[in-house]
């Protein structure tokens, strides 16, 4: 302690109880970075690229305090001085650099490459201003840039860039690092480039800016608006600078180290994480080739090289680009292609393997399916449909590429820092091997009647709620009843998510209200998500949902018994406050259609207990806790695939035919929604519901009332909640990342 004191005070310039906690912020993240720094290894044997558009790696202070051993000192030291750690962590900008589960993956999976002492970096892109910043004023998703780079950001500049052709020109990119730590572990890298032409200036009228001026707007956003020509195009621009960067580092660091280039599959392996960066393949070939590579060599490493996960089977995420687009934007890369592309169709008849199909549309998914040696899926029912139906046509080529790989998360961040209440009673009751081997969790099973125990979670719980309440009573100006339920969903705002189908649940709580019929107890619901600039629908259900907040909560006859509140801005600060305090996890996409879900492991692992469809993980949860410790409902996977398949679902006739659906759907335009809503989007709503419903909100409808309903009947009876809390949590050890990634490395990287 007496080191660190003295450490921080000499960079200070002052005693530690006279600075401000702004010079300590910036005093500690040195100190954080030097210590990080010793722990960076030599870069020997193979090593993992981990290539991808995202990585949602949230706040970086408390969590390295954490990973380096030095958070209690630390906490300890400031409280000692009249400083509170928690305030200084509040000073950080969170990094822009992801929106969704996808990025938040990414995240945990550096984390526990760096804790399992693996050689392996991150590749993707800095983002200046990430998706955008969302403010919810008038009922509606308002956005704006979200600045995060400052000069007390984690990046640390490399000086080093590559010369990148696109369209003709030559863009000089610029590397920037951040330092991933691993708990008791090695320290790796996240590498991002960027370009210095890059300006901000340029975005105009919330996040409105010309998107043709790639030397100006290459970098600013995560997913640039493609409804659009322009937009469609930067992304192509985004993905290759991405994959050509990823591409130059993998080679420029294996002639550091003298490996030949025609052996660089023993040296590297990449990770292409979603569809984004499958440019990396015919890249790496390009550039292996202007390395005196043959052409079949070249091919031969790259496919040595590559590993690729598919994240979904949603059409809209695998992505395809036109032909013409990729002649104009990336030329180079066009023969490539064209070559895989033979290459492939010789080896089947089956047209709908083909990598450029009839209409002359790059198919890039199925770049990776030939060419990389490896193909998962990230949940077993996921993986299974992926065989049997999206992917049947690849699975009858290559057999052997398929593999599965559950997703996981890091305990570190989504239990340790964000739930210290519930770490400390862990520590107590199970020691502290569960840090870094989340299945010594399971040791809790031991406590499930000891009601010391039971009361101690019901407690942690209680004063995670107020805290949260506290946070959204500033924050969004809503008070919530902390003696009620707290019922939350957190997502990606997409119609698959079904946010839509929680808020006809909410209708009809409020119309059954507003009759008589009163809940036991008060009902809190907690929305977060960011919707896509170009999805309407997505932004229709937001609107929605503000409107019942308002409604709702400035009801007199209501208000009593159920509040609403849709968070502004969801990130990962955000979630470290609300996932601690969740008690109902609500995870209720379409079967067949959330590939994983990772929300659901780190509620699962906090105490929550899921409300969820047989979707993604969800499965796998209900397989470790049991039928008695979540809550399951809805239509199965194969059901809604053969609805697809034979094109039968109808949602009118659920409209039609149950008079409970019809007036939850009718309050959509009812008066109260049109008295304040926006009448275009409210119609446009609700026609989406009765005459398209693509994902299935109806046919479930019934089943989540009821499931849902028993569910809040169920928590009355607070030791057998209890109960669940705890095997929710004992079992949720399987769903740790570390896990995870020593599956990929055993199974696929081989990092040794």
């Amino acid at each position: 302690m007496s080191e660190l004191k003295n450490e921080l005070s000499e960079r200070l310039g002052c005693s530690i109880d006279q600075a401000s906690d702004s010079q300590i912020y910036r005093a500690l993240l040195q100190i954080t970075q030097e210590e990080a720094a010793k722990h960076v290894l030599p870069d020997t044997g193979r090593k993992l690229y981990y290539v991808s558009a995202e990585f949602l790696i949230g706040k970086l202070l408390g969590n390295n305090l954490i990973n380096l051993g030095m958070y209690r000192e630390v906490k300890e030291l400031l409280a000692e001085n009249g400083k509170s750690l928690a305030k200084i962590e509040e000073l950080e900008m969170e990094p822009s650099l992801g929106n969704g589960g996808l990025g938040r993956l990414a995240a945990c999976f550096l984390d526990s490459i760096a804790t399992l002492g693996l050689n392996g970096d991150g590749v993707g892109l800095n983002y200046h201003f990430g998706l955008f910043h969302q403010d919810l004023k008038g009922h509606i998703q308002n956005v704006s840039p979200d600045r995060w780079i400052t000069d007390e950001s984690w990046e640390v500049d490399r000086k080093k860039g590559y010369d990148i052709q696109m369209a003709g020109r030559t863009y000089h990119s610029h590397l920037y690092d951040i330092y991933v730590t691993g708990y008791e572990g090695r320290t790796n890298r996240l590498h991002l480039f960027d370009l210095d032409t890059v300006d901000d200036s340029i975005v105009q009228n919330g996040i409105d800016f010309d998107k043709t001026a790639i030397d100006k707007n290459l970098t600013l956003f995560l997913y640039p608006d493609d409804s659009d020509d322009a937009g469609r195009k930067l992304r192509i621009y985004q993905e290759y600078f991405l994959s050509a960067n990823a591409a130059h580092l993998i080679i420029d660091e294996a002639k550091e180290k003298g490996v030949r280039l025609d052996q660089l599959d023993k040296y590297a392996v990449a990770q292409i994480n979603d569809t984004h960066p499958t440019m990396l393949i015919p890249e790496l070939i390009r550039q292996l080739t202007l390395e005196g590579l043959s052409f079949d060599a070249a091919v031969n490493v790259v496919s040595g090289i590559c590993a690729y996960t598919n994240h979904t089977i949603l059409a809209e995420a695998l992505e395809k680009w036109p032909l013409a687009y990729l002649k104009e934007i990336v030329p180079q890369l066009v023969p490539i292609i064209e070559i895989l592309d033979d290459r492939a169709r010789r080896k089947t008849d089956d047209l709908s393997t083909a990598i450029i199909d009839s209409g002359d549309t790059v198919h890039m998914a199925h770049i990776d399916l030939h060419y990389g040696f490896s193909v998962n899926g990230v949940a077993r029912i996921h993986t299974q449909i992926l065989e049997e139906t999206e992917l049947a046509n690849f699975y009858r080529l290559y057999p052997d590429k398929f593999n599965n790989k559950t997703n996981g998360i890091t305990f570190r961040r989504w239990l340790m820092e964000c739930n210290p209440r519930l770490s400390a009673l862990l520590d107590e009751k199970v020691g502290t091997a569960w840090h870094k081997d989340a299945q010594e969790l399971e040791k809790l099973l031991a406590f499930a009647d000891d009601s010391d125990v039971l009361d101690r979670l019901l407690a942690i719980k209680a004063k995670n709620k107020k805290e949260l309440a506290a946070i959204i009573r500033e924050k969004e100006g809503v008070q919530l009843q902390t003696d009620g339920i707290f019922d939350i969903q957190v997502k990606r705002l997409h119609e698959y998510k079904r946010q839509q189908m929680n808020a006809l649940y909410i209708i009809h709580k409020y119309l059954e209200i507003k009759a008589g019929r009163k809940p036991v107890r008060p009902l809190n619901f907690i929305f977060g998500a960011k919707a896509a600039p170009a999805y309407i629908i997505a932004q229709d259900i937001i609107h929605l949902l503000l409107l019942l907040q308002t409604i709702i909560n400035s009801d007199p006859d209501v208000n009593p018994y159920m509040r609403l509140v849709f968070v502004t801005n969801y990130n990962v600060t955000y979630a470290e406050k609300l996932i601690p305090a969740g008690e109902v996890s609500e995870q209720i996409s379409l079967a067949s259609k959330e590939a994983s879900g990772t929300s659901n492991m780190k509620f699962m692992a906090n105490g929550a207990i899921t409300l969820g469809t047989n979707d993604g993980a969800n499965v796998e949860i209900r397989q470790l806790v049991g039928d008695d410790n979540l809550y399951s409902f809805g239509i199965d996977a194969d059901t809604v695939i053969a609805h697809y398949r034979n094109a039968d679902y109808r949602a009118r006739d659920y409209y039609e035919k149950d008079p409970v659906i019809r007036e939850a759907v009718d309050f959509i335009t009812g008066p109260k929604t049109m008295a304040i809503g926006d009448p275009v989007r409210l119609n446009r709503l609700k026609d989406d519901m009765i005459n398209k419903d693509w994902f299935m909100a109806l046919i479930d409808l019934k089943d989540y009332i009821r499931v849902k309903d028993q569910c809040f009947a169920d928590y009355e009876n607070r030791t057998a909640w209890a109960k669940k809390m705890l095997v929710n949590t004992a079992r949720s050890g399987a769903f740790s990342s570390d896990r995870t990634i020593r599956q990929y490395n055993e199974e696929i990287w081989k990092l040794g």
